[in-house]
């Protein structure tokens, strides 16, 4: 089963919206085009998931 995590790869900033997109199937620019359009509320969303999703499994090793 996947598991949500932020994108290695995609990353604009710290990868969220890769990290979603790869979990979808989407285009990492649709979900950053949603973000974008919803910036009101998306912003306290992506803080919340900046925080919880768990860091790309090859960075995972790197750090610990």
């Amino acid at each position: 089963m996947k598991k949500l995590r932020k994108s290695s790869e995609d990353r604009a900033l710290v990868g969220v919206c890769g990290g979603i997109a790869e979990f979808t199937g989407i285009s990492s620019f649709v979900v950053r085009l949603i973000f974008l359009l919803t910036a009101s509320a998306s912003i306290w969303v992506y803080l919340l998931l900046n925080w919880t999703m768990e860091e790309p499994f090859l960075l995972r090793n790197k750090i610990g």
